[in-house]
């Protein structure tokens, strides 16, 4: 007899925020096996309604009302990063379970209280981190995994793509808690922690503001992880790097780099470069986030992504502010909570302090 398959409830999700990311949400949602998007809400109540008439899903006024109306398992939440404690821990405390975009919060105490919240109340929290969700990102941790590249000696990751950020909320300080560095640079610091383990310290050195905005546009950054493995990330949002992959990985016997369109990796000696996966696929990588969520939810999957692994982005980004300020290196693990007000550009400490 072959073994019976659980069946797999397609789980009811509600979306705040109908901002450019909602988009890759609702398209996620479309081909999802375990979910589907039941509600929106957005404090522009004409944009809900917008979103909802394209997505066929129901438009509310508020989070509160929307939780009210519909009987709902999960919720993404894809406002600015200031908003993200509230809503976030209004939610957990109501028991439902919460997706939210990164970063998830613009310093470690509130990182810690949605933590706190999710334990509390039994509801879980994850962080949306969609590189981890690649197929390329998985097989190459497990090649990395399996010693054929040696010991790994240094990482790389580049995320640099010119765009015009002016207007946007991402460089507002007061919204977004800072510029490239906590937009750009939460992803690569939960990259780097998936194929590295602990951080250790951080270094931070900011370029020119080409774009003459309030926040950095364009930072280099320097990180030691517990394991001694040294890594380096260049984030902008005025320069594009013209290279194909976005992560190089090097080892004692060879380099393995992910690629935007092809991964591949090469042992030292060897002349040829072995193809190892696809590239990046945007919308596939949202819905198996959705997937991995929805399947966590129902105990059929183990969450990739903890609020554990939420917690130390904050703290790793938080030590990358401090450092950037004082042009020194820091240490990212039991950043004081002080010294994380003190290093926060003017929007983050007000957003920390309220």
């Amino acid at each position: 007899m072959h073994p019976v398959k659980p069946v797999l409830k397609k789980l009811q999700f509600g979306l705040v925020g109908t901002g450019r990311i909602a988009d890759s949400y609702a398209q996620a949602f479309e081909t999802s096996r375990n979910a589907t998007l039941a509600a929106v809400t957005d404090l522009r109540p004409e944009a809900a309604q917008a979103f909802a008439a394209r997505n066929h899903c129901a438009a509310f006024a508020s989070c509160a009302e929307m939780i009210k109306e519909r009987q709902l398992d999960a919720v993404v939440v894809a406002t600015p990063p200031a908003t993200h404690g509230e809503i976030c821990m209004g939610l957990l405390q109501s028991g439902i379970a919460v997706l939210c975009e990164k970063p998830v919060s613009l310093d470690v105490e509130t990182a810690r209280k949605i933590r706190g919240a999710a334990e509390q109340h039994g509801a879980l929290f994850t962080m949306a981190s969609k590189f981890r969700y690649v197929d390329d990102v998985t097989r190459a941790q497990s090649i990395v995994r399996s010693g054929i590249l040696g010991d790994i000696v240094l990482f790389e990751n580049t995320f640099m793509s010119r765009v015009d950020m002016k207007g946007r909320w991402n460089s507002d300080a007061q919204m977004s808690g800072g510029g490239v560095l906590i937009d750009n640079g939460t992803h690569s610091v939960d990259i780097m922690r998936y194929f590295l383990g602990p951080l250790k310290e951080i270094s931070v050195m900011e370029g020119k503001r080409n774009q003459k905005l309030n926040v950095e546009e364009t930072v280099r950054v320097m990180v030691r992880s517990e394991s001694g493995v040294i890594g380096n990330m260049d984030l902008s949002w005025s320069l594009n790097k013209e290279i194909d992959h976005y992560v190089a990985i090097y080892g004692s016997h060879g380099t393995l780099r992910l690629g935007w369109k092809q991964s591949t990796y090469k042992q030292a000696g060897s002349p040829d470069w072995v193809v190892f996966g696809n590239g990046y696929d945007k919308v596939l990588t949202f819905r198996r986030q959705i997937e991995n969520f929805s399947g966590a939810i129902q105990g059929l999957e183990t969450l990739l992504i903890t609020s554990d692994d939420a917690v130390a982005s904050v703290e790793a980004i938080q030590a990358g502010y401090q450092a950037m300020r004082d042009r020194c290196w820091v240490p990212v693990t039991h950043v004081e909570e002080d010294a994380v007000h003190a290093s926060m550009p003017s929007g983050m400490q007000v957003a920390a302090t309220a």
